[in-house]
C-alpha cells in the first residue's frame, strides 16, 4: 500500500455535520424572529427550501458567478420569497445572525475525534482544505476541539482560489511543505474534493455518507471515518 505523509481533508459534510448544524441554527432564528407568526408554519419546509437555495448558490459561487457577500444573504432572500416574504432588511439580519450562531454548533459526524486521534497517533500530518469562509471555518474548528489535530488550515480565501481548482492545492501542497506523491485528499464532495485531488495529481478518499453514486473514480471510497482506519 503506497505511504501517505500528508492527510488532507475537507470540513463541512465530512467532519463537521452542517446539515444538523445549519438546522439548528436556523430553528432558533425561526423562534427569535418569530417567523410562523409571518407565514412560514412549516419549519422542515422552511429548512429544505433554505437547502436547495443554498446548494444552488453555492454552485454559482464556486463558479465565480457570485461574490461571498451575495452568497450569504441570498440564500436567506430567496427562501423567504418562497414564502412570499420581500424584506431585504430582514433577510441581511438573518444572515449576519445566522453566521454568528452557526460556527458555535458542535455535531460532528460519528467516529470524527476518534478517527483524528487514530490518525495523529501514528504520525500523519493532518490538514485541512476547505471553501467556506475563512472567520467562519476557524470558529466552527475551534468550538467543535477540532484545531488541536490539524497543522495547516487552507480556505479559499487565504489562497485565493477554490476547490476544484489546482491553485487551492498548490497553495495547500506549499504551505504544508508537502508534495503530490505524499499526499492524499479526503472529502465528501465528488466534484471539489475528488476530482480537485485528481486534477493536481493527488490520491483521494471519497467519504461517501450519503452512499452516492458517481462517475468519478476516486482511488478509495468510504461510508463512515472508521473505515478510515482500514487505509492507514
Amino acid at each position: 500500500m503506497k505511504q501517505y505523509q500528508h492527510l488532507f481533508f475537507d470540513l463541512d459534510h465530512t467532519l463537521w455535520d452542517i446539515e444538523t448544524n445549519a438546522k439548528e441554527t436556523l430553528q432558533e432564528l425561526y423562534l427569535q424572529y418569530q417567523l410562523f407568526e409571518k407565514g412560514i408554519e412549516d419549519f422542515d419546509y422552511f429548512f429544505s427550501r433554505y437547502s436547495e437555495h443554498n446548494t444552488k448558490l453555492w454552485k454559482r459561487y464556486a463558479n465565480g458567478f457570485i461574490k461571498q457577500e451575495e452568497l450569504r444573504w441570498k440564500r436567506i432572500w430567496l427562501t423567504l420569497l418562497d414564502f412570499k416574504i420581500a424584506d431585504e432588511k430582514i433577510s441581511k439580519q438573518l444572515s449576519v445572525d445566522f453566521l454568528q450562531i452557526l460556527p458555535s454548533k458542535k455535531n460532528l459526524f460519528p467516529y470524527t475525534i476518534e478517527i483524528l486521534t487514530y490518525l495523529n497517533n501514528k504520525n500523519y500530518s493532518l490538514h485541512l482544505i476547505t471553501n467556506g469562509f475563512e472567520s467562519v471555518q476557524l470558529r466552527k474548528i475551534q468550538h467543535s476541539n477540532l484545531l488541536p489535530f490539524f497543522q495547516e488550515i487552507i480556505t479559499s480565501e487565504a489562497s485565493n482560489s477554490l476547490k476544484p481548482n489546482k491553485e487551492i492545492f498548490e497553495f495547500a501542497l506549499q504551505k504544508a511543505k508537502a508534495t503530490v506523491q505524499e499526499s492524499i485528499m479526503l472529502g465528501d464532495n465528488i466534484e471539489a474534493d475528488i476530482q480537485g485531488g485528481k486534477n493536481i495529481g493527488m490520491d483521494t478518499v471519497f467519504v461517501n455518507h450519503l452512499h452516492i453514486s458517481t462517475n468519478i473514480e476516486p482511488t478509495y471510497t468510504i461510508t463512515n471515518l472508521q473505515q478510515l482506519e482500514k487505509i492507514f
